[in-house]
């Protein structure tokens, strides 16, 4: 099995579990969890079984300590997580409508996550094989982005594959203006991109998808809610193209459902591509990593949190169909 390296924001979740009422004030009750897209994709890939670590950056107090005891918990290798010894760790703040449908409110000026600078991916972290994983949460400023795309190329250079959650938060960006061909030049420079159908949208919509198979993309996932899952892999894969239903399930939270999808796709070619090379040319065997994936988001939402949603591979072990 390869290892599967996430690179970077952890950072804590304060996650809105209730209210109370005092003095005429309505007082949201915030309880706190380990959270981060790449993160919870790391954790996610530990928990079913896989060799997962982490590469980021946190602060050198209690939440960074926290997030760092939370993922090596999980299983997840942290040798090459960092303490910064003066930036915080970042915090996020996640209210959740009667629908369980989230909106976020970020801490993250000047915080650990992104001060970590490309002299800190080591060359001989890219030995053997394995698979880069990352989103575009480190892409929202010019020094992050050019630590994101220099990972990018070391992974490369070394036939690793590249995997892009493009997890659009708004918010992270300066005046909440998403530099799109910023985020358009990562997807051209993945193997595998996980995206939303509003985050295509934002990103120039369908021709998109086109464009990144052109530029060497093997795979592209595209979600949309509760409605049949995309997929579309690149001419050197076949061509394929088709839907995945996805099941109905109660939502409880979905903080970490993206994650936990892709999550179970990064397990998913770790396990197999060693043995099955051509596992994206085969579409029964694409769509039984698909379905698995599904699988294991729906488990998520049923679930609080981010880190203690993620299901264990006995959990969905019945729709582990390859």
């Amino acid at each position: 099995m390869w290892p599967v390296w996430c690179f970077g924001e952890v950072l804590i979740d304060f996650l809105n579990i209730g209210a109370s009422e005092e003095a005429g004030l309505r007082l949201p009750e915030l309880r706190q969890y380990p959270g981060g897209a790449p993160a919870n994709a790391a954790v996610a890939v530990a928990q079913l079984g896989g060799q997962a670590g982490f590469i980021g950056q946190v602060g050198d107090d209690a939440f960074g300590h926290f997030l760092l005891h939370a993922l090596q918990q999980k299983g997840v290798d942290i040798s090459r997580t960092v303490i910064h010894p003066t930036a915080p760790t970042p915090l996020a703040f996640v209210l959740l409508d009667a629908n369980g449908e989230r909106s976020f409110e970020f801490l993250r000026r000047d915080s650990a996550d992104v001060l970590f600078r490309p002299e800190q991916f080591l060359p001989q972290w890219f030995q053997g094989q394995g698979i880069l994983h990352l989103c575009s949460n480190t892409l929202t400023e010019a020094a992050i982005a050019a630590t994101s795309m220099y990972g990018v190329e070391k992974a490369h250079e070394a036939g690793w594959w590249v995997t892009v959650d493009v997890n659009l938060r708004a918010n992270l960006w300066p005046g909440k203006q998403i530099d799109v061909e910023r985020v358009h030049a990562l997807c051209c420079a993945a193997d595998v991109i996980k995206i939303s159908r509003e985050e295509l949208q934002v990103l120039g919509g369908e021709p998109r998808v086109a464009q990144w198979l052109e530029a060497g993309c093997r795979l592209v996932l595209v979600s949309d809610d509760g409605n049949p899952l995309y997929f579309a892999t690149s001419a050197a894969h076949g061509g394929l193209s088709g839907w995945v239903t996805v099941p109905r399930v109660q939502v409880v939270d979905t903080t970490a459902a993206g994650d936990s999808f892709s999550g179970a796709v990064l397990y998913a070619l770790a396990r197999c591509l060693p043995e099955q090379p051509a596992l994206l040319s085969d579409e029964q065997a694409l769509r039984a990593v698909i379905g698995f994936a599904i699988a294991c988001g729906a488990h998520t939402v049923q679930r609080k949190g981010a880190f203690p949603a993620l299901p264990q591979f006995n959990d969905v072990a019945a729709a582990w169909q390859l």
